[in-house]
Formats: structure tokens, sequence, C-alpha cells
């Protein structure tokens, strides 16, 4: 929970001092029956107290905390169903692709999750694609088509070495273009990128971290999804004719520090069916945005109700406030 008005919680310090008057209240009334007389009025005044007789201050005690905190106007996050964003796809094709650790091969696992992205999104989102090898590419701008997005996915290649920084580079262009709304206005939705790698940065110009830093000023998330296990390896075969393995583990601190930079979210999938399922999920996610909502009128609400309770029960117990 958080406020709006933060600095009138301070207040809240009536309520101890509200809370030390009453006891030293409390303290002055027994002196008072000590000195009292006439004993046999005095027991049947004891007989009738109990520590009962202390819930009418207790529950003005209480109201006055909540009246206190409502002025502070308290929030709460909620889950708000998004109805316009902007996704970008940033997909790795270099040649660590080929490794068949995650069957049949990594780039044909994450077309396969592409797709389950795209029928997770909301219809009026605009999902686009980007492709990383050697070089970046924007394959699909950003749009509502998803059959676009679904022909660019079956469409990505095998080709070269990681250009990661470069395809993250690319993917924030997108996702920073303005789209014309209903009226003929330019704007920009809100926007998020899903980059999926296997691999260490070897290749561009850009530094994926460099540009995490970007992405984390104009407030756009980066979810990331290492693919692959330490296992992974590709074959090369030499002029000879005779081959070796490369070893091609997933570049995981790389991939977790761009997703904690831009407030993302790191995931690892070693296999198809678990990084279908992160797609899946990043689907319903990304449909969602957290909102604040304040929550003054319940403190306020709870506070009066509490206060009436504290008044009917001194006045049923003996017959005035406390």
């Amino acid at each position: 929970m958080s406020f709006r008005e933060p600095l009138l919680l301070v207040g809240l310090a009536l309520v101890p001092l509200a809370l030390a008057a009453y006891v030293v209240a409390q303290r002055r009334r027994r002196r008072f029956a000590v000195r009292y007389t006439n004993v046999d009025v005095l027991a049947s005044v004891a007989a009738r107290s109990s520590w009962t007789r202390h819930i009418p201050a207790l529950l003005a005690l209480l109201a006055l905390a909540a009246l206190l905190v409502a002025l502070g106007r308290p929030e709460r996050t909620v889950a708000a169903e998004q109805r316009q964003a902007m996704v970008v796809m940033i997909t790795d094709t270099s040649g660590s692709m080929l490794a068949t650790d995650v069957k049949p091969d990594r780039l044909s696992a994450a077309k396969a999750a592409g797709n389950a992205l795209a029928d997770k999104l909301p219809r009026d989102f605009r999902l686009g694609l980007v492709g990383f090898g050697t070089t970046a590419s924007l394959l699909v701008e950003p749009t509502t088509d998803k059959l676009r997005v679904r022909a660019g996915l079956e469409g990505l290649k095998f080709a070269g070495r990681t250009a990661m920084g470069d395809g993250l580079a690319k993917g924030l262009e997108a996702a920073r273009t303005p789209v014309t709304n209903e009226i003929g206005v330019p704007q920009r939705l809100p926007a998020a990128l899903v980059l999926l790698s296997d691999g260490a940065n070897t290749a561009g110009v850009e530094d994926p971290i460099t540009v995490a830093e970007r992405a984390r000023k104009l407030r756009i998330p980066i979810y990331t999804v290492a693919l692959g296990t330490a296992a992974g390896y590709i074959t090369h075969t030499r002029r000879d004719g005779s081959t070796w393995r490369e070893s091609v583990p997933p570049d995981t601190a790389t991939l977790q520090e761009i997703a904690r930079e831009t407030r993302g979210r790191y995931f690892q999938a070693a296999d198809a069916q678990r990084l279908t399922d992160i797609y899946r999920s990043l689907g319903t996610r990304l449909a969602t945005r957290r909102e604040k909502q304040e929550v003054t009128a319940a403190f306020a609400g709870g506070g009066l109700a509490l206060l009436v309770f504290g008044m009917v029960a001194a006045m049923a117990r003996g017959g005035r406030l406390p």
C-alpha cells in the first residue's frame, strides 16, 4: 500500500497521545475511588467495572487511526485490463539456435513459442518481430495483424553470430513508433519487449546493457528468456570432412541484468514446452497493467463506523460517552 499524501500521516502521532491521555484519566479515576469513603457503593461500582469498560475508548482510538490514515489518501496496486499496447518480440537467429538440446532445435521452439504469444495477446495489441543474428532486422513492424507476425516467425532463418544489442535497439525503436488513434492523432502506446536469446553478444555495435538503460528511462520493460542448457552444442564440419563440437550455453547473466535494469522479468527455458508456457504467461501478463487505486473511502468509512460503534457501546454500558 502507498499514499498520495504521505506527509499527512504525521497526524498518526495523535493516536499514542490520545492513548496516553486515556491511561492518565483512568489512573486519576482509581485515585479518586481510593479516597471515596462509602465502601458499599464503591464495591457495587467495581463489580460492574471490568475490561469491557475500555471497549468504547478502544473503538474511538481505532476510528481516529483509520480517519488519520484516510487523510494520507491510501492507494493499493491492482491489475487492470490493458486495451491497447505495443509488444515487440526480439528473437535470436544466430547459428547457436541450431542446437538440439531444445527439441527439435532451439529456433523451431522459438517459432512455436512466438505463435503462442500471438494467440494470447488481445486482438487490439500491436505485435512486432525483430530477428538478430550477425545483424538485426525489423521483420514485422508492430501490427494488429497477427497473421503477418506468424509469417515473419515462419521465415526466421539461422544467421551467423549474436548481435543482441543491435536487436534490442531495433526493438526499442519499433516500440517507440507512434501510431494514429481513432481521431487521427499520433500517440505512443504502452510498450514492452520480449527478448529471447541463447548466447552472449558477439556482434553488432550496440551494447545490450546500454540499450537496457535507455529502455528503463523510457519505462519500457524487457522480459528476457534464456533458451537452452549448459549442455547445448552445435557441430561444425572442417574442410577435410571431420567435425568438432562447439559448446553454446545461454548467457544467463546478461539476460538477468537486462530484465533487472528495466524492471522486466527473467525466465529460463530448458525445453520447448517450458518456452511455450513462458510465452503464454507473458501474453496474459502483458494484457494487464498495474495501476494505483485509491482506497480513502474505505478507511474513512471504516473510521466513521468504528466511531459510531464506540458511541453505541458507551451509551449502552453507562449512558454516556467515554
